[in-house]
């Protein structure tokens, strides 16, 4: 028998290290309800926890090493799994989920080449198909799982310019003036996209938006025969699928309609929304997905995997392959076997698609469809809560997502009102009972929940004790009296979440 490598475990060990580990998670996940969601530690508090060392000379027991990790993580981490964490639109991590991933680091394929990863490969094209399907979207799509919602929208804008804009590719941007359009309830992955793909600021044109926070089509339009007329080359619209603020979803078919006559592409950001498209009570404009050319989507958001996995999907395979099908000569690959280093901007790739695959086969349409309308009528019951309560105001929302804020007796301006709420959700995040997050409408500060991100152990919305009168964190230092009410805030709003 060979002598091992330091870094290979005695299978014995490598045996007690797992039964042990997996213990321990079901453990944490059997008590997650009655933990706090986050101990609410400050960041010098958390690096203490952590302790200043140099790298280590010599090695240590990988049995002493996993249980003071374990202890660091159970300890000191904010749990997006917790029934009462409703802040930023995070998956809480399917169970099954955690253990393909232990599976898919022990084999290990790289999913750039097929030959390194036959079988993994042939799950990915499986898992985009079933997501294709599952939201209403062609199943012969072409697609790709990446790191999340950030890259998944970067690839669609690379491939809207390649099919748009094929100059590009030859003359770079200079001499170009392309223009895509969006609105202001768009993702901040689209600032980065211009600054990275060489857009700049000139590179967008953004859209009014509705009373129901979505594009103002006739705006659109009158802006593309604007840009044209001055020289521009318009030649993408960016659609929202369910806003990460608000849940907004634009108006699909009808900006479907103009992208098709005016010939640009349409990309829809559904990476928190494009799910729900699986429900009963979905909006109707997510019925028309369909019609998009690529949609950017997030398993580990509505899907509740763990990070990470985003996937773009793009209405043909050709669309991914001539945009990023750049084959070194001393590459030795089969024309017939499925590459992704062809179809995405990585060369190698971790195996994302196993756990969305197993937990598809799992729950099925049926299950995934039942998990989804049961966040959105959560949502929907804590509407009606917020709108029973006398010092509690509604602002937009839809899909999972609520806003409010609190507006006590005698409070007179948004000013005051903005400087409450913040205050208020400082504590919350930090006081370990619920975890929510905030939205910024019209210079309205509101407070945000979206309930995408427990699939067990959920309990009926309540109202915490921050938001009621009894609260010291709730109670305005300033005067009471009348307050006044707008139970309908309907304009732009950005947030910090994702």
């Amino acid at each position: 028998m060979e002598p091992r490598s330091a870094i290979d475990l005695d299978p014995e060990e490598f045996r007690a290290l797992g039964h042990r580990l997996v213990d321990d998670l079901a453990g944490l996940l059997e008590r997650l309800p009655e933990l706090p969601v986050t101990p609410g530690e400050s960041p010098e508090e958390v690096r203490a926890a952590l302790g200043e060392a140099p790298l280590p000379e010599h090695g240590a027991a990988p049995g002493e090493l996993l249980a003071e990790a374990r202890d660091l993580l159970f300890e000191h981490s904010l749990f997006t799994g917790h029934p009462r964490f409703m802040g930023y639109v995070i998956g809480a991590g399917a169970p099954l989920s955690a253990l393909a991933e232990l599976l898919a680091a022990g084999v290990n394929p790289n999913l750039g080449g097929y030959p390194l990863a036959p079988i993994a490969s042939e799950i990915e094209r499986q898992t985009v198909q079933w997501i294709a399907e599952l939201i209403g979207y062609r199943p012969d799509c072409g697609g790709i799982l990446v790191s999340g919602g950030n890259m998944a929208n970067f690839i669609g804008v690379l491939a809207a310019r390649r099919a748009k804009a094929p100059q590009v590719r030859e003359e770079g941007m200079a001499g170009t003036r392309l223009r895509l359009y969006a609105t202001h309830e768009t993702h901040t992955w689209i600032d980065k996209a211009l600054d990275m793909f060489g857009f700049g600021a000139e590179g967008r044109r953004m859209i009014p938006i509705d009373g129901s926070l979505r594009m103002d089509v006739r705006a659109l339009r009158s802006a593309i025969a604007e840009d044209r007329a001055d020289g521009f080359q318009p030649f993408l619209v960016v659609a929202n699928g369910g806003s990460v603020s608000t849940g907004a979803v634009d108006p699909l078919r009808e900006i479907s309609a103009v992208c098709r006559e005016e010939d640009l592409w349409l990309h829809v950001d559904g990476a928190y929304g494009a799910f729900a498209a699986a429900a009963p009570s979905a909006p109707d404009d997510l019925r028309a997905l369909a019609e998009a050319d690529s949609i950017a989507l997030d398993p580990h958001k509505w899907l509740y995997q763990p990070a990470e996995a985003g996937c773009a999907l793009v209405r043909t395979d050709a669309d991914l392959l001539d945009t990023f099908d750049f084959t070194p000569p001393y590459y030795r690959l089969g024309a017939d076997e499925l590459h992704y280093y062809k179809r995405g901007p990585q060369n190698s790739r971790n195996f994302r698609a196993l756990k969305v695959w197993l937990s598809l086969r799992h729950l099925g349409r049926e299950g995934f469809a039942q998990l989804i309308e049961r966040d959105i009528g959560l949502a929907r019951e804590l509407d009606r809560i917020i709108d029973a309560a006398p010092d509690l105001e509604r602002g937009p929302g839809g899909l999972s997502i609520s806003t409010f804020r609190y507006v006590p007796d005698g409070a007179t301006s948004d000013e005051e009102l903005n400087e409450l709420n913040t205050e208020i959700l400082g504590r919350l995040q930090t006081g370990g009972e619920a975890f929510v997050s905030n939205g910024l409408l019209d210079g309205r500060y509101w407070l945000r929940s979206c309930s995408a991100s427990a699939p067990k152990r959920s309990p009926a919305p309540r109202r915490a004790r921050c938001g009621t009168r009894s609260s010291a964190a709730c109670r305005s230092p300033r005067r009471r009296g009348s307050p006044a009410r707008s139970r309908a805030a309907r304009r732009g709003t950005r947030s910090a979440c994702a």
